[in-house]
């Protein structure tokens, strides 16, 4: 409907005398209303409340692309948003940066400031750590979901050699993929503790047998059962390097060097014995094959693939490393200082232990950590009153950065839990949405529509994303704005 020139805005002059510095205008966010005049937000001309003192020569056409409704009379512009998150928002005007505050979803206050063209730039550090961790968190359910969503779907262009690529890939690393999947991981599991036992078994005096040459060696049947554990490793290792999708990066992953390194001393020690008796004499063998066989203890840090405690532990540990730095850091001082204190008041008696203060070390490290095992000790009065204070020291020193560990290992195992719910709960809801005006919906229906082949984000357009609070962009080709009234609370 066209309307008059004159009575669309009755307030505006139509001289345009009145000045967009001067303008007055009335925000209306989810029922609260804000008062902003031009002059603060022409400060920043590309935000969206700038754009509204310039929009109301341009008609109704330019004022409803920039709000949800308009009021002339009152000047008033409406907006179907949160108003928890555009009260933070318009501290940029008069402050110049913006907190968010606390209960309101990073994601959601992000999409906000998108809304109203406020750059992210203006969001204070703190907010900005918060709203990356969020981000690696959706980042981290994604790629669970999609990882789940490829071990269903079976691309029929690909070759039957992939295929059998994956179906090994899926049947050694992801035990919780079947039955047979969660035997290997047992079994895998037996052999490392049997390849652990009998490595300790076989230092047992009693369980050793004499060569020819009068040297112990370990018992042939504990050999032989070594050798069926290594065969054993050295098979699984192989049979994932080959179905590895990323070579290079299996080849570099933690875990995988430990594999090597606990079996790799094996075929050392094997050829060491055999040809390297004609190399070098047969005591220097010996003495490399008994070194060789030390490093078999780096076989037991292969529990740490079937344990998720010991996962979560060594994680835990590299976010640690600022408060484990501290804690050393406290020791090193202490030892320094009550070793030097500890010479110098233990010159005084005839007996003493302390030759000097490098040997010191020595007593201070076993005192500050409460070991005490009594090699070393105080003679003088003043020398035990300086023990008992390093060991006071010692123990507030340790006590200090333990308690920001332990809550960075909770924190690090709950977060775990909670993608993991999160990524099966996103599951459900594609599965339900998949099904939607049926009767009723079955997990055998997103796995046909996996088997058609992969025709879009999730292998197929009848699977739709769900809308819920949960619901992860990044796993989405389209654009989703939600309302106010779907924002997460």
């Amino acid at each position: 409907i066209e309307m008059e020139g004159d009575s669309r805005f009755p307030d505006v002059d139509t001289d345009g005398s009145e000045k967009s510095e001067e303008m007055e205008i009335v925000v209306n966010v989810g029922g609260v209303r804000q008062v902003f005049y031009g002059d603060n937000l022409n400060q920043y001309p590309e935000t969206r409340l700038a754009e509204l003192v310039n929009c109301l020569s341009g008609g109704y056409d330019s004022i409803f692309s920039l709000c949800d409704d308009y009021d002339p009379g009152n000047r008033e512009f409406y907006f179907d948003r949160d108003p928890d998150a555009f009260k933070c928002i318009i501290d940029v005007y008069y402050f110049g940066e913006i907190h968010m505050k606390k209960g309101i979803c990073p994601i959601c206050f992000k999409n906000e400031m998108e809304f109203w063209k406020v750059d992210l730039k203006f969001l204070d550090d703190c907010c900005k750590a918060h709203l990356s961790e969020k981000k690696e968190e959706l980042e981290e359910i994604a790629r669970r979901v999609q990882l789940i969503l490829d071990d269903l779907g079976v691309d029929a262009s690909e070759s039957r050699w992939k295929r059998c690529q994956k179906c090994i890939w899926k049947f050694l690393e992801k035990p919780e993929s079947s039955y047979p999947a969660r035997v290997i991981a047992v079994l895998s599991f037996l052999f490392i503790l049997t390849s652990s036992v009998v490595m300790c078994v076989g230092t047992i005096p009693d369980l050793q047998v004499v060569d020819a040459e009068g040297n112990r060696m370990e018992h042939p049947t504990l050999d032989s059962i070594e050798t069926a554990c290594i065969g054993w490793f050295t098979m699984e290792y192989v049979l994932r390097l080959i179905s590895s999708p990323n070579k290079l990066h299996f080849a570099l992953s933690f875990m995988n060097i430990v594999d090597v390194l606990a079996i790799l001393p094996f075929y050392v020690s094997l050829t060491l014995t055999h040809l390297g008796a004609k190399l070098m004499e047969l005591s220097n063998v010996q003495q490399a094959v008994q070194a060789l066989r030390i490093m078999r203890i780096a076989r037991i840090f292969k529990l740490a693939r079937h344990s998720s405690g010991l996962q979560t532990l060594t994680y835990a540990l590299k976010r640690s490393f600022k408060e484990l730095g501290l804690l050393l850091m406290y020791l090193a001082v202490g030892i320094f200082v009550f070793s030097a204190l500890g010479y110098t008041m233990e010159q005084s008696h005839p007996e003493t232990l302390f030759k000097s203060i490098p040997q010191s070390f020595w007593w201070a490290i076993i005192t500050m950590t409460t070991v005490g095992y009594g090699d070393i000790y105080p003679k003088t009065t003043l020398g035990k009153l300086n023990a008992a204070i390093s060991f006071l020291c010692g123990v507030i020193a340790i006590a200090l950065p333990i308690h920001p560990i332990i809550n960075n290992f909770v924190r690090y195992y709950n977060k775990q839990r909670v993608l993991e719910t999160a990524a099966k709960h996103e599951l459900e809801l594609m599965e339900l949405n998949s099904a939607e005006g049926k009767a009723t919906g079955s997990r055998s229906e997103l796995e046909d529509l996996s088997r058609e082949g992969k025709e879009g984000p999730f292998y197929s357009s009848r699977i739709k994303v769900s809308h819920s609070d949960t619901f992860i962009h990044l796993l989405s080709e389209e654009k989703h704005y939600r309302t106010r009234l779907q924002s997460c609370k």
